[in-house]
């Protein structure tokens, strides 16, 4: 261990004297600033802090334990993907009259741009905030302490920053040939600063405060790893009854040591702009797809959820930006679960992460598979861990028809039909080998032996073929448009004929041979009956007499998991209504107050009552979760079939998990387990609210948007404001009373087409009504055309 010492004299009076200067005070920023206070018994759970190129994961009591699965013991502490940085820090203060640890946090703030935790001594006369945030395309992040005297007489403390260096590879690392090695820290005189080095690597970690230190040592780490410790003592003098500020720059690089002192310059010299910039680009976002309903829960839940969908976007230089997967385990890139949160992404006008993802997928999709089939997983490094499950390519064809809608951009679609093109030749020709049309393969459920012909998949690459079908159409290729339609039509009908299930009133969960559901079954027993679910047992046993009393030599279909995807073709809008409904109110058995279960099987009958938290495994699994993926998907299959209400009650469940661990997000697992922020959550209550709720269904490419509300029964006053479709925005007011419905719409384009349909209601006079286009309207619908910027319907 090494230890310098400055002048004792000078520093003191550098620091005891800048008391009169100006300090840089971020707190001031705060000020009238949206935050949600976290819950004391969760003070020991993770949040987060994030920007496009770093994040900080640590606890909100204000400690950084090692926590994580993926890399084990790695996950927290604060990233520059493709490298971590630090396991965290440490703080505290001396007084004379003791030791003050700034690690037991009393409270936790989130913001949108950041969060703050409030300390407080023992004997209450020190009180300290730690505010911190990472800016928009930095490698760094700033944190501020202000430490309040609340005494009556002058103080003298010793403030001292332990960081804990952790320069590793993100997960795969070793295939891209980034290999770990020991730590080695300097001290820089000219920064007042702790630079550290990976001795194998150019990987760098600057961190420093804005004040000279009295003093400065070096220790081993207490974590696991490679990393080194250093501290950094400072004197600080405070008057009774003020304050002061303490502000640390930590500043990364994987290419060099420059690059990680330009970052730091940039943090030090732009101390409370950098913050500002961010706080007002937090506030634009809120104002984009502004949602204002009866339910405010439910309203803070939509608002938070824009912001979740910001901090989620990573950014690799050398390899792209996208949206990652979920916080702290899945910080990279996947496919599926892009293809299900960028629908939502366009809703809220989050658009730029949308074009830049897909970019991402298509073009690493091609360097690795080159055949259409689009990949599962990849780290930041660029490794791909998984080049792709079944659904993921169909799921692609469909997401970009999706955006293409939003944006009605032909050259858009140009780029990526291609990729539509040859994966849905590789669909159907690689892994149809019986040529039904159903493609065999894994989809959703990662379970064991789940990859015959699933109907995820079977639902996902029927929407796909009328997508397509769709976009060739818009493209001028009719003849591929006839064909693909025709498959769409042939899989519509088989998934009805044959996916169905009178005996269950369900789709099955898949369809394969005796031999393969036998085993199916008997791994499904093992789990029912070690989490204690007799029900499941009993129908699992009867399923199985039925079988074996009744072979049969080819595949057919089976209902054993009830896992959510037995849901999709609702999802899709493949179900005729009869078997929509039937299937919707199956469905229902399989709820708990968060949510749907991912695994039906794993439902018991307290499940309905059981408020408490998720208890997952010590080794980290989804068994017996209720997620908020299968909730969203049933929301949006029961607006699919007019039933808004249902819908609702589906948002409702999962908003009863909005801030309830984490304050200002919704866990991946209901309520309080797996991935604190999720990507596709913002899926589950974008498209049920803009598309669904208030009926937006965009055609830009027309300059058309057709607005057909489905409002729950209870929103009688409610508000969508700022939806982007293409250059138009529009902003729809609707409210209803006992004799009347008043539909409100504005948008930016006068030039834009506005087809409004609304229900019918009996006695008015339709025909003499301002837009009313007959032609259009069906016995239900009065159909309503427009060309103007206001719209103001009144029935």
């Amino acid at each position: 261990m090494t230890r310098k010492l400055f002048p004792l004299l000078v520093v003191s009076c550098l620091l005891s004297c800048s008391k009169n200067l100006k300090e840089p005070n971020i707190f001031s920023n705060l000020t009238g600033s949206t935050f949600i206070e976290g819950k004391e018994e969760y003070l020991g759970s993770p949040y987060v802090t994030a920007g496009n190129r770093v994040y900080m994961v640590g606890h909100q009591d204000g400690s950084f334990p090692q926590l994580g699965w993926h890399i084990k013991d790695e996950m927290g502490g604060i990233w520059n993907h493709p490298i971590k940085l630090m396991d965290g820090f440490d703080a505290r203060i001396s007084t004379p009259s003791g030791n003050f640890p700034l690690n037991k946090a009393i409270k936790f703030e989130n913001y949108p741009f950041g969060n703050k935790h409030t300390f407080i001594s023992k004997d209450s006369s020190i009180l300290v905030e730690r505010f911190q945030f990472v800016p928009d395309d930095i490698q760094g992040i700033q944190i501020s302490y202000k430490i309040k005297n609340q005494g009556s007489v002058l103080t003298n403390l010793d403030f001292e920053f332990i960081g804990h260096s952790d320069l590793r590879p993100t997960w795969l690392g070793e295939r891209t040939n980034m290999i770990d090695n020991a730590d080695k820290s300097t001290y820089l005189e000219d920064l007042a600063a702790w630079q550290v080095k990976d001795t194998s690597n150019p990987w760098y970690v600057l961190y420093g405060s804005d004040k000279t230190p009295q003093s400065y040592s070096q220790s081993n780490s207490d974590y696991d790893g490679k990393g080194i410790s250093n501290q950094l003592k400072y004197s600080i003098q405070i008057d009774a009854h003020d304050e002061r500020y303490l502000n640390f720059y930590i500043a990364g690089s994987y290419k060099d040591l420059q690059d990680a002192k330009d970052t730091y310059g940039i943090l030090k010299s732009k101390t409370t702009q950098l913050l500002q910039e961010k706080k007002e680009r937090y506030e634009s976002l809120s104002k984009m797809s502004k949602l204002t309903i009866p339910d405010k829960d439910l309203q803070a839940a939509f608002e938070w959820l824009k912001y979740n969908c910001d901090w989620l976007v990573r950014t690799v230089p050398e390899i792209g930006t996208g949206i990652t997967a979920g916080i702290p385990d899945y910080p990279w890139w996947f496919g599926v679960d892009s293809e299900y949160a960028l629908k939502g992404y366009m809703a809220i006008g989050q658009t730029d992460p949308v074009y830049s993802t897909i970019e991402l997928l298509d073009s690493v999709s091609k360097a690795v598979n080159g055949n259409g089939k689009i990949i599962h997983e990849m780290s930041t490094n660029g490794s791909v861990f998984n080049d792709g499950n079944i659904n993921e390519t169909p799921q692609f064809a469909s997401l970009i028809w999706e955006v293409y809608k939003w944006n009605g951009d032909t050259s858009f679609l140009k780029k990526y039909f291609p990729t539509i093109e040859k994966g849905l030749e590789w669909l159907m020709l690689e892994n149809d080998a019986d040529g039904n049309l159903f493609p065999d393969g894994f989809g959703m459920m990662e379970i064991h032996g789940l990859d015959s012909e699933m109907i995820d998949v079977a639902s996902y690459t029927q929407r796909a073929f009328g997508d397509a079908s769709k976009m060739a159409l818009e493209l001028g290729k009719d003849s591929l448009a006839v064909i693909y339609a025709e498959k769409a039509r042939l899989l519509k009908t088989k998934i009805n004929d044959v996916f169905w299930s009178e005996a269950y009133e369900s789709y099955a969960d898949f369809i394969g041979t005796d031999q393969q559901s036998i085993h199916l079954i008997e791994d499904a027993i093992i789990r029912a009956d070690t989490l204690d679910k007799p029900w499941a047992v009993q129908e699992l046993e009867n399923t199985k007499k039925q079988i074996l009393q009744n072979p049969s030599n080819t595949p057919r279909a089976f209902v054993v998991h009830h896992n959510w995807v037995v849901n999709t073709p609702m999802e899709m809008k493949i179900a005729d209504s009869a078997k929509a409904i039937k299937a919707l109110n199956t469905a229902e058995k399989f709820v708990n107050p968060f949510g749907v279960f991912v695994t039906g099987i794993d439902r018991d009958a307290s499940a309905g009552s059981d408020d408490g938290s998720f208890k997952g495994s010590k080794v980290f699994s989804y068994t017996g979760a209720v997620m908020t993926l299968p909730t969203g998907v049933q929301a949006v299959a029961e607006n699919n079939y007019g039933r808004p209400d249902k819908a609702l009650n589906y948002l409702k469940r999962m908003t009863r998990t909005f801030s309830y661990a984490l304050p200002g997000s919704i866990y991946e697992v209901s309520p309080d387990y797996g991935m604190m922020t999720q990507a596709w959550n913002i899926y589950s209550f974008a498209v049920p609210i803009v598309n669904q709720f208030f009926g937006i269904k965009p055609l830009a490419s027309e300059k058309k948007i057709i607005i057909e509300p489905n409002m729950p029964s209870t929103w009688n006053d409610a508000s969508l404001e700022n939806v982007n479709v293409g250059e138009n925005e529009i902003s729809i007011y609707y409210n209803k009373t006992i004799d009347n419905l008043e539909l409100r719409i504005n948008q930016t384009k006068p030039d834009w087409k506005l087809e409004v349909l609304l229900p019918k209601t009996p006695g008015l006079d339709y025909e003499n009504m301002e837009g009313y286009n007959s032609k259009k309207s069906t016995e239900t619908k009065a159909h309503f055309t427009f060309i103007k910027k206001h719209v103001a319907l009144k029935l």
